[in-house]
C-alpha cells in the first residue's frame, strides 16, 4: 500500500497553469463586484485605518474558512485557502474589527476531473483581541450535493461496519506520511478540529493542526459515529504547541457535535487554565 504526506488544510494551493488562469478570471470578475456587506458600518463610529494588525484579512479568512468546513459538517466538502483577492477593514474605539472580504479556495481532496476552484465571500467581526470571531459566509458549491452525501454515507458505512473499533496512536507517522486507509479519518477529524482552530483565532493568533493522536472510535447504539482524539495545534504567532482533547460526533447531513478540552505545555506553576467549548453548528452565521 502506497503511503504520501499529507496535505495539511490550510497550506497554500499548488500553483498550476489552469488553477493560476482560473484565479485570474475570478480575479477580473470579482474587480467589479463588492465583498458581502462590505462598506461603511452604520455606526459612525467606525473608520478604515492603515495601523491595523498585519495579516488581518488572512486572519479573516481562515476563520471564516474554519467556520464554513465545520458548519458543512462534511469531510467530502473540506477546502483550503487559496489567497485573498480583496478585501477592507474597519475599526472601532473599542479597537473591535469588521472584515469584509473575497477568498478562493480549493477543494482538499479533488478526485480526477472534479472541479478544485472554489469562491467565497464574508464578513468576519472581531471583538479586540478576543477569540471566536462572529463569522457569516458564503462559498460556491463545486461538488454536486448528491455526490456529497453519497461519499459521506459510504464513510459513515463504512466507519459502523469495522468488527474492530479504531485505535490509532498518531497520524501522521514519524514520517510524516498517513496511509490512505486512514485519510477519511483524518478528513473527518479536521472538521471537529475546525471548530476549535475557529474559536481560538483572534486577530494575532491563528493555528494549524500538526497531529493527530490517540484516536479511539466508540462503539454505540446510536446511528452517529463517536470518537475521541487529541489534536496538536500549532499556534502561531507563539510557536507555541498546544494539545487539545476532541469528542466528536457525526452523521452524514447533521450538524457535527464537538466538544474539548485544551491545555497549553507550560509547567504547572506556570499554567494559566484552561479552555472548554461545546457546538452544534449554528446557523444564524451562515446563509451558504
Amino acid at each position: 500500500m502506497q503511503l504520501r504526506r499529507p496535505r495539511l488544510p490550510g497550506g497554500p494551493c499548488p500553483a498550476s497553469p489552469l488553477l493560476a488562469l482560473l484565479l485570474l478570471l475570478l480575479a477580473l470578475q470579482g474587480a467589479a463586484a463588492t465583498p458581502a456587506g462590505s462598506g461603511r458600518p452604520e455606526d459612525s463610529g467606525w473608520h478604515q485605518d492603515a495601523a491595523l494588525p498585519h495579516g488581518i484579512l488572512q486572519q479573516a479568512a481562515r476563520a471564516a474558512l474554519h467556520f464554513f468546513n465545520f458548519r458543512m459538517g462534511s469531510p467530502s466538502a473540506l477546502r483550503v485557502l487559496c489567497e485573498v483577492q480583496q478585501g477592507r477593514t474597519w475599526i472601532n474605539s473599542k479597537k473591535e474589527y469588521q472584515v469584509d472580504l473575497v477568498f478562493t479556495t480549493e477543494r482538499y481532496n479533488p478526485e480526477k476531473g472534479e472541479e478544485r476552484l472554489g469562491k467565497c465571500s464574508a464578513q468576519v467581526f472581531f471583538r479586540n483581541e478576543e477569540p471566536r470571531p462572529a463569522v457569516n459566509v458564503t462559498c460556491t458549491r463545486f461538488i454536486e450535493k448528491n455526490k456529497r452525501q453519497q461519499k459521506d454515507y459510504r464513510l459513515f458505512k463504512h466507519m459502523k461496519q469495522l468488527k474492530k473499533s479504531l485505535d490509532v496512536v498518531s497520524m501522521p507517522d514519524s514520517h510524516g506520511q498517513i496511509d490512505p486507509s486512514l485519510r477519511p479519518v483524518w478528513d473527518l477529524a479536521y472538521l471537529g478540529s475546525s471548530y476549535v482552530m475557529w474559536e481560538k483565532t483572534t486577530p494575532s493568533l491563528h493555528y494549524y493542526v500538526a497531529q493527530l493522536s490517540s484516536i479511539k472510535q466508540w462503539k454505540t447504539n446510536e446511528d452517529t459515529i463517536d470518537f475521541d482524539y487529541i489534536i496538536l495545534l500549532h499556534e502561531f504567532s507563539t510557536q507555541e504547541i498546544i494539545p487539545c482533547r476532541i469528542h466528536l460526533v457525526w452523521h452524514p447531513g447533521k450538524p457535527l457535535k464537538v466538544k474539548y478540552h485544551c491545555q497549553r505545555l507550560q509547567a504547572p506553576e506556570e499554567a494559566s487554565g484552561t479552555e472548554e467549548g461545546s457546538a452544534v453548528a449554528p446557523t444564524e452565521l451562515s446563509n451558504f
